[in-house]
């Protein structure tokens, strides 16, 4: 059997934000093509991304993660949609997602190398 991470919960909220970000779309009227786009888009990504690093974790996963939040953070300026109730959505969901995605990392950065080791006892 699995045995369940401890910051696996990290990557449950990233998945709540990924299904979040995946349905905004529906909730901005007037939202433009390419903000509904790279919303759902990156939504979805995300999403696939936490799923993976729940069952299957990988660092690489979590790095992904992070730069997606960065992508969603700059991504209405680069696109064109800044300004925008979408450019809120982007960049609150953006910013959460690569903090968790960094927090991540850095727990398990932290546990790997800067956790005291343990003596070893006798056995008797």
């Amino acid at each position: 059997m699995r045995k369940w991470r401890r910051e696996s919960v990290l990557d449950l909220y990233n998945l709540l934000l990924a299904m979040f970000l995946f349905v905004s779309p529906w909730f901005l009227a007037r939202a433009s093509g390419t903000a509904v786009v790279d919303l759902s888009a990156s939504g979805a990504a995300i999403a696939l991304l936490s799923l993976a690093a729940i069952f299957a974790y990988a660092s690489w996963q979590e790095w992904t993660n992070l730069l997606l939040g960065i992508w969603l953070i700059v991504s209405p300026w680069l696109l064109g949609f800044a300004h925008t109730r979408a450019m809120h959505y982007s960049i609150g969901v953006g910013v959460t997602v690569a903090f968790f995605s960094a927090l991540e990392l850095w727990l398990l950065y932290e546990a790997a190398h800067l956790a005291p080791t343990r003596p070893h006892l006798p056995e008797k």
